[in-house]
């Protein structure tokens, strides 16, 4: 199975963007139904070379559906039914097309409602970063994937951000790398005390975590010593919350996840959580191919007989257009397990890319 990712304004208003993506030898394109806010790059589109989007839903938003605190925003960029329109004419093409759900990641709803976002040990809000210890989040979330389910129909559901959200990935003009924050410390910096999650932990946690991001931590368990266990306890068990509210709303369609075997890990690739009702785990291959390998091995060993890994693959910068090292990439992450390759992706990519990854797909098969 190859899934290239794609946004549903890739595809409207450009007649030559389903016959194109179906070129590159995939099997299904994974559309985006809801997402996070983004400013995209469109370098085939016959109007435009810059979509600037909000975060927002991608399927009508039905006031009867949305009865909770948050409700998500309809798009003014695109058509409020674009999923919909998009995955007609893809599947016209003879793709399958899965719903590419993000789901704890929005800056217009944390920043609306901040008191239902991460917020770190030193009391810094996150407003990308909605918090599923809230009732309120977890509500959203599951009515997100119903409704998507429901009036977009699609072939399979991937879910994005599914678990909480952390230090990286917050969208804006990112200033903080000079700090050289470890990955650690990172981690430490992801730990969230909202009010929902503080009455979470062990007393004396957070003094903890202030010491070791202002300090040299070797690892997470040696900054919280004997309160680890405890909190990443805590920790995973949100992602496995969330996941078990919210796989169930796909009713009897395939689910892929996107998945860390990292306890600690936040953001778009959550603690894997439950196997048995996901057909898929995707696994982030964007960083040097060895580690991406290690973690794939990892999430195979934590998977459920049955349950297929995928490699989410990079096809762009800082990768080259360079179809052989994708291709040794892709042989790279199969010898860890990967049975699937979920491809980054076939909207923003130039010409090049696209002709690199239609390259690397052909000579694997």
């Amino acid at each position: 199975m190859n899934v290239i990712y794609a946004y549903p304004w890739d595809v409207l208003g450009d007649p030559a963007a389903p016959a194109r993506l179906a070129a590159l030898g995939v099997d299904a394109v994974a559309l985006a139904a809801s997402y996070h806010s983004v400013r995209a790059a469109t370098p085939f589109h016959p109007t435009h070379r810059l979509v600037d989007a909000r975060a927002a839903c991608y399927v009508p938003v039905r006031p009867s559906a949305w009865t909770g605190r948050l409700v998500p925003a309809t798009p003014s960029w695109t058509s409020p039914d674009a999923f919909i329109r998009a995955r007609d004419l893809l599947r016209a093409e003879g793709l399958a097309v899965h719903a590419w759900v993000v789901l704890t990641h929005s800056s217009p709803l944390g920043s609306a409602d901040p008191d239902l976002t991460v917020r770190n040990a030193f009391g810094d809000t996150y407003p990308y970063a909605l918090c599923p210890s809230h009732p309120d989040v977890a509500d959203y979330c599951r009515t997100l994937v119903r409704e998507i389910v429901e009036l977009g129909e699609p072939d399979a559901v991937i879910l994005e951000a599914c678990g909480p959200m952390g230090f990286r990935h917050g969208g804006t003009h990112e200033k903080t790398d000079g700090a050289d924050w470890s990955q650690v410390q990172a981690d430490l910096l992801s730990l969230c005390f909202c009010a929902a999650c503080a009455g979470r932990y062990p007393w004396g946690l957070a003094p903890l975590v202030r010491a070791g991001v202002d300090g040299s931590p070797d690892s997470v368990e040696d900054a919280l010593g004997d309160l680890a266990p405890a909190v990443r306890e805590v920790r995973t068990g949100l992602s496995e919350e969330l996941q078990r509210l919210v796989i169930p709303e796909a009713g009897a369609l395939p689910v892929t996840l996107h998945a860390s075997p990292d306890p600690w890990a936040t953001g778009s690739f959550a603690w894997a959580g439950p196997k048995d009702p996901v057909r898929t785990l995707v696994g982030s291959c964007w960083g040097d191919v060895e580690p991406s390998a290690e973690k794939l091995a990892r999430l195979r060993a934590l998977a459920s007989p049955g349950t297929r890994i995928g490699a989410y693959v990079l096809a762009l910068p800082p990768r080259p257009a360079d179809p052989v090292r994708m291709r040794e990439e892709m042989d790279r992450y199969a010898s860890a397990g990967a049975e699937e390759f979920h491809i980054y992706h076939g909207g923003l990519a130039s010409a090049g890319r696209l002709r690199a990854i239609t390259d690397a797909l052909a000579a694997r098969r």
